[in-house]
């Protein structure tokens, strides 16, 4: 339960101290999110090596894909028309980008890197 804690506060693997994520960004303000290099409390290396988080996309377009699914399913009773579900689809997608960019990044963190501090 902690590490699912942890990564929803985004910290960092190793510590569980440290921010993985310097700023959360705005989707609105065309801002993505900025990743520390290193984790500020114990220095741990977030990415590998180049490439290392191709594999966070996949799980980003899975998280989309659920989200697109939810807010089908709940709002096919109040929404009749096409046009206005793919545009209520289309507006949550991009406002949850970063939260998802963000999210994913963790989840792909946490499934290569673990968690090996003793408690």
């Amino acid at each position: 339960m902690s590490q699912f804690i942890d990564i929803l506060e985004e910290k960092c693997p190793k510590c569980g101290e440290g921010q993985v994520f310097a700023t959360k960004g705005n989707p609105l303000l065309f801002r993505m999110p900025h990743m520390n290099a290193t984790c500020p409390c114990c220095g741990h290396k977030f990415e590998k090596e180049t490439g290392y988080f191709f594999g966070s996309m996949y799980v980003s377009y899975a998280l989309t894909v659920a989200e697109m699914i939810a807010v089908f399913l709940v709002a096919h009773f109040f929404i009749k028309s096409f046009a206005g579900m793919m545009t209520l689809i289309a507006t949550l997608a991009v406002l949850l980008s970063t939260f998802n960019f963000r999210l994913s990044r963790m989840i792909w963190i946490y499934l290569l890197d673990g968690k090996n501090r003793t408690v």
